[in-house]
């Protein structure tokens, strides 16, 4: 039986908000769940929105009213794109789909071992390569490694190093990705290895995310499907 598209957004809406609730947390930063989102009460990490609904009709000024406005760079990620946030001073920075692939759908062979990353010098070597030299690799704190539900993947090059990768967080439903990165061939190279990991680690949830542009063309490829539109407003 097809999973209703609403009930497939929920979730992982809702996966999401608990990976950036996770991230947040290894910054030092404890967010809330709410009935209609999960809000930061200051800035969270780069990057990280400060607040992500999970239920449509959320109320925007009760939103805005848990959230840090006043430090630079304050967001939400409108998971059901129904909000309108103009008259709190945000504007659209980008619109985005929510992507669903099934458990157990048939992939691609992966090219490249993969392991998950368990120590603090292997969480920076994956951090640097995910960055590839654009100065942000600090954002992956030894911290994150604590977390139960969060699984660092890497993919290996024959001589170890970190070539691509993605960050894995199950729940009860869904196993949500996110940060995938390939150093050479770009998500054609890394879906391969990410998705290999996901089914073999989580062999009976479905996969979620959420793509935009190319990338969603290539996750499409690999066999997700989009499910509803999101969006993500910038404050100022």
């Amino acid at each position: 039986m097809s999973i209703p598209r609403q009930v497939l957004v929920r979730a992982a809406a809702r996966n999401n908000a608990r990976w950036c609730a996770a991230m947040s947390r290894s910054h030092g930063l404890a967010g809330e769940f709410g009935e209609w989102a999960w809000t930061a009460p200051a800035r969270t990490p780069l990057y990280y929105p400060d607040a992500v609904t999970l239920a449509p009709g959320a109320d925007p000024a009760v939103l805005v009213a848990r959230i840090d406005t006043d430090a630079p760079g304050a967001s939400v990620k409108d998971s059901f794109a129904d909000l309108d946030l103009t008259e709190a001073g945000f504007k659209v920075l980008f619109e985005a789909q929510w992507t669903h692939r099934p458990a157990g759908a048939p992939a691609v062979a992966p090219a490249l071992a993969w392991d998950v990353v368990r120590a603090p010098e292997a969480l920076r070597a994956w951090a640097l390569a995910w960055d590839n030299g654009d100065g942000n690799a600090d954002l992956f704190r030894p911290e994150l490694l604590a977390e139960p539900a969060t699984f660092v993947l890497a993919g290996r090059s024959p001589d170890g190093a970190v070539v691509a990768g993605a960050v894995a967080s199950p729940s009860d439903d869904v196993a949500g990705v996110s940060n995938v990165f390939s150093l050479h061939g770009g998500p054609d190279q890394a879906w391969p290895v990410v998705l290999d990991a996901v089914h073999r680690l989580f062999p009976t949830l479905p996969v979620v995310g959420y793509e935009s542009g190319d990338d969603l063309a290539v996750a499409v490829r690999h066999g997700f499907e989009p499910v509803g539109p999101l969006r993500v407003w910038l404050h100022g």
